[in-house]
């Protein structure tokens, strides 16, 4: 099956999606592009040239490219204060829609949204890539396989200084909206626990280049009694993180680290006498299904096995809601420097 595609918002994460579906045999025989759109028509020439679409249709009316090509899904990938009304553009000429994240700008605006995809019977999925790397797939196979026991508590600490420019140096919230979400929603899904509260401090510290909210310090309480406690700055200099998020997991049986590269060390308990028993190394099993690690790509071809099969995807808008609620607890918590309640 060959699916048409319309992808709106040209700029450079768009990048990632094309290569994503180019470079991957798989992809580019399923997906066929057909049409560019961004409001600097321009940006989408720029775009088509430099992947060699010579054939695309081109233009800054979304719902007129969508006509044109009879484009059956759409990638979104345009800036979030547009999400909503791309979103409900590619809903009305019956498209199946893959978003960038955040999914919305509100929770009413993400709620309104999946209820459009609902009567519209499309799928609407958000781009979580993290979920699709290996290490986060290994982390959620070895708890799911009860290696250090019951998971009790995740940490998850990200330290980076991208000056970026553009639209994320003027922000509100920059780093809760616009990029905590991928540690938030990974810890749901390496726990398979869903968020209940938080307590969120949120800062723009002394040197920070963005207009706010640079930096956050955040603990949730999750389900069945567990505990994610989240650390993160966007004007770290210094020595990094990985994007990914530097990563301690503590069960009732032992722990596991991953510095969110290729470095895994787990450790159950040991039998020493005295006051601290030691510990005992054990390995990390490796991620299952290989071609579901593969980042943009399986988070798209997962999107496209959906439509076909019927059923939602992993990333689908109904499910990702519960990661954005994380988001929104925390910043409604740092601004009213409260506890928040999450529902979603």
């Amino acid at each position: 099956m060959v699916m048409t595609a319309v992808l709106s918002g040209c700029g450079s994460m768009a990048r990632g999606w094309l290569r994503a579906i180019l470079d991957n045999p798989d992809l580019s025989q399923r997906v066929r592009l057909r049409g560019l759109v961004d409001l600097d028509i321009d940006a989408a020439r720029r775009l088509a040239a430099e992947f060699e679409l010579g054939d695309v249709v081109i233009g800054t009316d979304l719902a007129a490219v969508l006509e044109e090509t009879g484009a059956e899904i759409l990638f979104d990938v345009v800036v979030p204060p547009a999400r909503s009304t791309v979103v409900e553009i590619g809903l009305a000429h019956g498209c199946h829609v893959l978003s960038e994240k955040p999914l919305a700008s509100s929770m009413a605006e993400a709620e309104a949204l999946i209820a459009l995809a609902g009567q519209a019977e499309r799928i609407h999925a958000v781009v979580q890539n993290r979920r699709f790397i290996p290490g986060v797939r290994r982390l959620r196979r070895a708890v799911a396989e009860g290696l250090i026991g019951d998971l009790t508590a995740i940490h998850g600490d990200f330290f980076l200084g991208p000056h970026f420019g553009g639209f994320r140096e003027a922000m509100d919230n920059v780093l809760l909206l616009d990029m905590a979400i991928h540690t938030f929603d990974a810890a749901r899904f390496i726990s398979a626990k869903q968020p209940q509260s938080v307590y969120c401090l949120e800062t723009n510290p002394a040197g920070s280049w963005y207009r706010h909210g640079a930096a956050a310090d955040a603990i949730f309480q999750m389900s069945d009694g567990c505990v994610f406690t989240y650390r993160g700055s966007w004007c770290a200099p210094g020595q990094p993180t990985s994007w990914e998020s530097r990563w301690r997991l503590v069960g009732t049986k032992g722990m596991i680290t991953w510095d969110g590269a290729e470095t895994f060390e787990a450790t159950i308990a040991g039998k020493e006498p005295g006051l601290l028993p030691g510990h005992v190394a054990v390995d990390v099993p490796a991620a299952p299904e290989d071609a579901r690690t593969l980042g943009h790509a399986s988070v798209i071809a997962d999107f496209i096995d959906a439509i076909g099969r019927g059923g939602a995807p992993e990333t689908v808008s109904s499910d990702n809601i519960k990661s954005l609620a994380m988001v929104f607890g925390a910043i409604e918590s740092a601004r009213t420097g409260m506890p928040v309640s999450i529902a979603a």
